[in-house]
């Protein structure tokens, strides 16, 4: 009886096809729209639903899923509403969070111990009354406020100021904003960087430990302490990303030629859900080929792609041939850079290929000038250029570094101290942007004595001078 019952049909309700004749999920994100913003976490997303025409923003924080209309049409204007509506709730997030520690403080002071039997890293300090004293969390909120009007000038990024409130809101404060400064000692550091050991790599650890030392600054400054504690020393060891050898670089140039206009190896499904690429760049554009080789040949970064355009591009013909770069400033340097011989050759060909889209003017990017989003171009070249190195199997090096586009640059970089004659490492450093340092710290990391035998072997002529 029981499972005739189950198989029976359901009736229908007497209006079931009213209903059914309507239209639903009008609300529903459409697929075919939805997109990531770059830079962000994955569950920040522009998309359209049919029941308006404007962009909608949705994003997860602390659990919550928010939503909102950009009240525009424009996808620009939709990706910088996502941006600041993401920023302003987590902004929000942290002042409730501090907030809230602030209010328990007197919990804190009136039972200490119960406080150190929750955080590992309190310790006996807390156990004395001294409510009065200022406290690491309203430091850590100076700090925030102060940075964000350097934002406001301009001295300072909006996303290292999110990096920081991330750092403070998910590590620091939990553990050290109950602290009055006074009572951090480099014992408390230490217990904190030990803790920290055990998640995160020494990268990470040392620029949690920069974080506190701000915070900790800012209180010397306000005279709350006489001066800072000394900090855990934690060897940041790093990996300096893999250049390519010569032959490594000409058959990335072969392989991404040869597959130029060819179909992506995921399909188009794949590629706009987990690349965020949309069906319109399901092929390999020939702008990568030109990309190689224009890194190599200019020492210029992969944020610099987004940023160039023709009118920042001169070529000059006197003794020497090449490309003079007048780029928009980048990490403080605002001089321009100079190339070699042969990217002037591919800025030609580039040159050539777009003019006839009427994409070579002055205000026209040279690579990708189609997509007027320059993450959404980025996105594109990192995507190929990453399979280009999964087809000839040169995604690692040969100490199993991850390579990426920022390999080129660092092949620039180390070409020049292998084959240049007599090359002057400040002068590389400064046209390539950078510092002496950065080059022997990372660039130069990898080579070798036996590299560079004939220079070490060489000789002055007989009856020159030293």
């Amino acid at each position: 009886m029981y499972n005739l019952l189950v198989m029976e049909a359901p009736a229908k309700a007497a209006n079931e096809a009213v209903f059914d004749s309507k239209p639903r999920g009008r609300t529903v994100p459409i697929l075919e729209t939805v997109l990531p913003v770059d830079g962000y976490p994955r569950h920040l997303v522009i998309f359209k639903i049919g029941a308006s025409k404007f962009w909608q923003v949705r994003c997860r924080v602390a659990g919550i899923t928010h939503r909102k209309s950009t009240r525009s049409q424009s996808i620009h204007v939709a990706r910088h509403f996502a941006r600041e509506f993401y920023q302003q709730l987590l902004a929000d997030r942290f002042i409730e969070k501090t907030e809230l520690l602030i209010s328990s403080r007197d919990a804190i002071n009136v039972a200490p111990a119960r406080v150190a039997e929750q955080s590992p890293v309190l310790d006996a300090s807390l156990a004395r009354d001294s409510s009065s004293r200022p406290k690491f969390i309203g430091y850590a909120d100076h700090l925030v406020r102060n940075e964000q009007a350097r934002v406001a000038r301009g001295e300072y990024t909006r996303r290292s100021l999110m990096v920081l409130c991330n750092r403070l809101d998910s590590v620091i404060l939990p553990k050290l904003g109950q602290y009055q400064v006074a009572d951090i000692s480099y014992l408390v550091l230490q217990n904190f960087a030990n803790s920290l050991s055990e998640q995160f790599t020494s990268v990470t650890v040392s620029q949690y430990l920069i974080a506190v030392r701000k915070v900790l600054s800012l209180a010397v400054t306000s005279g709350a302490i006489p001066s800072l504690p000394e900090l855990p020393k934690v060897k940041a060891k790093t990996n300096s990303r893999g250049p390519f050898t010569p032959t490594e670089y000409w058959q990335l140039l072969r392989a991404s030629r040869a597959l130029c206009g060819q179909p992506a190896p995921d399909d188009v499904n794949s590629l706009r859900t987990r690349y965020g690429l949309r069906s319109s760049d399901h092929t390999v554009p020939p702008d990568l080929a030109w990309v190689i080789g224009f890194m190599v040949n200019s020492f210029i970064r992969p944020s610099d792609l987004k940023t160039l355009k023709h009118k920042h591009v001169e070529i000059v013909n006197n003794s020497h041939t090449y490309l003079r770069l007048t780029l928009p400033v980048t990490k403080s340097h605002d001089k321009p850079i100079v190339t070699l011989q042969p990217a002037v050759r591919i800025y030609r060909l580039l040159t050539a290929h777009h003019h006839r889209q009427d994409l070579a003017n002055p205000n026209d990017y040279l690579f990708l000038p189609q997509h007027k989003d320059r993450a959404y171009a980025a996105r594109v070249l990192a995507y190929y250029f990453n399979c280009v190195m999964a087809e000839t199997g040169l995604k690692h090096g040969a100490h199993g570094q991850p390579r990426s586009l920022y390999s080129l640059r660092h092949s620039s970089i180390t070409f020049r101290l292998l084959y240049g004659h007599g090359i002057d490492v400040l002068t590389l450093a400064r046209n390539a942007r950078t510092g002496v340092d950065m080059i022997n710290r990372h660039y130069a990391s990898t080579l070798t004595a036996e590299q560079n035998i004939g220079i070490l072997q060489s000789r002055r002529p007989r009856g020159s001078k030293t």
